[in-house]
């Protein structure tokens, strides 16, 4: 007798590709409908709102909690998605975060959890949560209030080391229909086990301050091309962002931000696909098509993404090893565009990702979310002899740019935190 496994597995292998985009079609359906409810949610819930804070001989809101003597908490509410605790980080300050109480929330099954959350269902799928894997309703932190701001799970017990400076807030792995009708709470204690680095980087918002990088000159750039190509040699998306390091190191940077390899077949699409569905999980690695410079295919496709919306919405980007060494390590180029829905391809008529015309705010979203790893130890924009300001990519949609290269210097493997 075959295993529920071996029988999806089969399954898998034989159904059409047009099965499970509809699929996922229904998943993002329902998913939008749950986005429209919980934009209609009170209007009086921000999503960052001032918490509850105390701490021993010290007033509220004196920024660093590097001037703060002794544990002290803050009062996280079941009705606000985040909470500004009114922390300012410095960079390597580590934290230890406790929190005890309970939230509940309407359905009766789902009622008095504690920082750990609810253990995640299937219908949590068709939900956005901050952390996407993180439990439904359980304690999660981030640096910075800013798009690019990284969730983390804290639950019930956790340390946390800041990797770059910025302000913390803390909230709750749900959306705002959940927290239009949860009640109670969590009292969270903070402690400071270790005040972090001194000096001006270590007090430097989201990364390093930008500085001029020398060894990046007019002749370098002009020998990168400013567009990549389809199979077809049709030139295409934007060469916008520049990366000095090592294969390992830029690997690293883009896991640790949260980045995830694309798939690199239609086959182990849906093979993932699937079995992520019925392991709970969110599946953001559906593959990207390939596309060329120096005259060969990526070496590496990311990607970020909100969990169902991936099929039409997501950010994402093609890494190329260039010919190029800076300063005895490897330059990598990327093409960096963010996916915002369908259009059609007018090579062939046939349906294609529209990307947002704007694409420099893609390669900013880059910038902020590998600077925010604390893996930059530096990072300038350039503009290039012939900057490319307006253009369409291969498969006709036009795209706008203020015609900058975002170069980012990746810190040494040997010197990177642990």
């Amino acid at each position: 007798m075959k295993t529920t496994r071996q029988v999806l597995l089969q399954a898998a292998a034989t159904m059409k590709i047009a099965a499970v985009f509809s699929l996922l079609a229904l998943l993002g359906s329902a998913f939008a409908q749950d986005t429209q409810q919980q934009t209609q949610g009170p209007a009086t819930m921000p999503a960052a709102t001032t918490g509850t804070q105390t701490a021993p001989e010290t007033p509220s809101g004196t920024g660093s909690t590097s001037s703060r003597k002794g544990p002290y908490t803050v009062v996280v509410s079941g009705s606000k998605e985040w909470v500004d605790t009114d922390i300012d980080l410095r960079r390597g300050e580590k934290l230890q975060i406790t929190a005890e109480g309970t939230i509940a929330y309407a359905d009766a099954k789902k009622n008095h959890f504690g920082p750990a959350g609810i253990t995640r269902g299937f219908a949590d799928l068709i939900h956005q949560y901050a952390v996407p894997n993180g439990g439904h309703g359980e304690l999660i932190g981030r640096l910075g209030s800013g798009d690019a701001a990284e969730a983390f799970e804290v639950g019930a017990s956790s340390t946390y080391t800041a990797p770059v400076a910025g302000r913390l807030f803390l909230g709750i792995n749900q959306s705002m229909k959940d927290a239009a009708l949860a009640t109670g709470g969590f009292q969270v204690k903070i402690e400071v086990l270790n005040e972090g680095l001194t000096g001006a980087d270590a007090t430097m918002v989201g990364g390093p301050a930008e500085t001029p990088l020398p060894a990046i000159t007019s002749a370098l750039l002009d020998s990168i091309p400013r567009r990549i190509s389809d199979q077809n040699h049709s030139p295409g998306d934007m060469v916008n962002i520049l990366i000095v390091g090592t294969e390992d190191e830029v690997v690293k940077a883009f896991t640790t931000a949260e980045w995830v390899k694309v798939d690199k077949s239609v086959s182990s699409t849906l093979m993932a696909g699937l079995m992520d569905t019925f392991e709970k999980k969110d599946y953001l690695t559906m593959p990207m098509s390939t596309l060329y410079l120096f005259d060969r295919p990526q070496d590496y496709g990311f990607a970020h993404a909100e969990p169902v919306r991936v099929v039409m919405s997501r950010n994402h980007l093609r890494v190329w090893k260039s010919p190029h060494q800076v300063e005895g390590r490897p330059l990598w180029c990327v093409a960096a565009t963010h996916d915002i829905g369908f259009e059609r391809d007018q090579r062939n008529n046939g349906l294609t990702h529209k990307i947002d015309p704007a694409i420099d705010g893609e390669r900013e979203y880059v910038n902020q979310t590998l600077s925010a790893t604390g893996l930059v130890s530096a990072r300038n924009h350039v503009v290039p002899n012939n900057p490319l300001t307006e253009a369409k990519t291969a498969t006709g949609g036009g795209f706008h740019s203020d015609g900058r290269i975002l170069v980012l210097v990746l810190s040494h493997a040997d010197s990177q935190n642990q």
